[in-house]
């Protein structure tokens, strides 16, 4: 695996793979990689006759009371585990590499209508972060498809509709959920949990999967549905943000909607945990 720091060698790198004729696949990560990562990279890796890994902490995506001076960084361990998964080039820029003119001088991209709602009504400016970094890395991969996790549902689906509305021609693949044994989603977030409360953790996706049980049967007294949900995150110790039951396009969903999504984002001690479970009748 060759590791890389500068956009030029990734392009040369890059390009010279598509004059050869060989379709490129592409994970943006952060890094601090675990198994829910392997699982990108081996949908990238069925995708791709050659595979590129990001590892940047984007600053851009983070507000100014969370975690990005402490979020865990292990670039080693990381270059280790896509060298084991058969990873052909690792892009591992610094921030001056990614924004060169400064985070307040960049040019920022918006989705608008996805980028405010759920996650983005407690992260202000986060989703924006993620569509402008995506969107350099696209531009600067040239892959023939990228893949991103469904943990993480709503910033799939910005980045879909960003995609789309900038006519990028880059396949964007979803990968299912990684979950620990007990249903936890993985997580590098995880690490923050206390002993304590990863115990409790699990309890996330057992009211995302009661939710959607109930939805499956035929059940649609949504907002009934969601404050259950949200009272029993609450008894458990939880802090919810929101607990959301919506169309597959983050729509309100009308009530004779087959195809749904349940989403959740709840603060446990010091971490902020993301889960979703898909539903269809």
């Amino acid at each position: 695996m060759e590791v890389v720091t500068s956009i030029a060698a990734v392009r040369e790198r890059v390009r010279q793979w598509h004059r050869e004729r060989l379709s490129v696949a592409f994970v943006p990560t952060m890094g601090n990689l675990h198994a829910g990562h392997v699982s990108l990279i081996e949908a990238a890796a069925r995708r791709g006759e050659r595979f590129v890994a990001s590892i940047f902490v984007n600053p851009m995506q983070f507000g100014p009371n969370e975690d990005f001076a402490h979020y865990p960084r292990t670039p080693r361990e990381d270059e280790h585990m896509l060298a084991a998964a058969g990873c052909h080039l690792m892009f591992l820029p610094d921030v001056a590499e990614i924004y060169p003119r400064g985070l307040e001088a960049s040019t920022r991209i918006d989705v608008p209508e996805l980028s405010r709602i759920l996650c983005g009504a407690f992260r202000p400016g986060h989703f924006e972060g993620v569509a402008t970094v995506v969107a350099k890395l696209l531009n600067i991969v040239e892959p023939n498809c990228a893949v991103f996790g469904e943990k993480d549902y709503q910033q799939l689906t910005v980045i879909r509709r960003m995609v789309a509305d900038l006519c990028m021609p880059v396949e964007i693949i979803a990968a299912p959920t990684v979950r620990e044994a007990d249903g936890l989603a993985m997580s590098s977030r995880n690490q923050y949990l206390t002993a304590a409360e990863r115990g409790i953790a699990p309890r996330l996706f057992e009211e995302l999967s009661r939710a959607a049980a109930r939805l499956a049967s035929g059940e649609r007294d949504f907002p009934a549905l969601e404050g259950a949900a949200v009272r029993a995150l609450e008894s458990a110790g939880f802090r919810p943000e929101y607990f959301s039951i919506r169309a597959r396009d983050l729509e309100l969903p009308r009530r004779d909607a087959r195809d749904l999504v349940v989403l959740a984002a709840a603060r446990l001690g010091r971490a902020r945990l993301i889960d979703n479970v898909q539903v269809s009748r």
